[in-house]
């Protein structure tokens, strides 16, 4: 529940910094309405809190991925590290904080994006279809139903801070109309239909892993302030 309120309170925080003029740096949040002790959040907190969020989720598809090897790899037979199964491994991604980090910042923008549609719909499907296992436990179901709807809250509050950015002229209007068609023929692909389900969740723990090391280096070259 605490995670829940904690994740409704930086998306409406995100919503709400649509909502100042353009070129603002700062968005007020406040507990309620009128409420005296608003404090306000610059761009670097508002970076902060989508990479807290995304630190999140990959802290629970770890846990995750560790339950189901326990359900069904009780031998303590280990997953084999092939990543040629998932649905997005045609997408083209750097290998490493140097790569990553000489990748302009409006395409980096595009990738993190991309990554989050393309896992959207099948953690959506996943977290539905999971629930009839009966070797796994409430906690287990919990932390699938969590992660599907934090990812969904994830890419919200990345495009907002991405209109956000754009509107301050921190990174170009390039990306208005990014190839969502693009992504959602990856999140709808029949590789993330054969997959078993700790397969399933170890390439999403390798995305995800990906998502949250972009955006710490996106925040780095957007605020080259902040030590890197």
């Amino acid at each position: 529940m605490g995670a829940a309120r904690q994740g409704s309170a930086w998306l409406c925080a995100l919503l709400c910094l649509l909502g100042k003029p353009p070129g603002a740096a700062v968005v007020a949040i406040c507990g309620r309405q009128g409420d005296s002790s608003c404090r306000f959040l610059s761009v670097s907190e508002l970076f902060d809190r989508v990479i807290q969020h995304s630190d999140r989720i990959h802290s629970l598809s770890t846990a995750l991925y560790s339950d189901l090897e326990k359900s069904f790899l009780p031998n303590g037979n280990e997953l084999g590290k092939s990543t040629g199964k998932c649905h997005t491994a045609r997408m083209l991604t750097p290998n490493g904080k140097e790569y990553a980090q000489k990748i302009p910042r409006e395409e980096l923008t595009h990738l993190i994006l991309r990554l989050l549609q393309a896992w959207k719909e099948p953690l959506s499907h996943f977290d539905q279809y999971i629930g009839h296992h009966q070797e796994l436990s409430s906690d287990s179901l919990s932390k699938a139903k969590q992660i599907s709807n934090m990812v969904h809250e994830l890419k919200t509050g990345m495009e907002k801070v991405t209109e956000k950015m754009q509107s301050m002229g921190i990174i170009s209007n390039s990306l208005n109309g990014m190839g969502s068609s693009e992504a959602a023929g990856l999140s709808i692909s029949n590789e993330a239909n054969v997959m078993s389900d700790y397969e399933f969740i170890h390439c999403f723990r390798r995305d995800s892993n990906k998502v949250q090391s972009y955006l710490k280096i996106l925040k780095c070259r957007i605020l080259p302030g902040n030590s890197c």
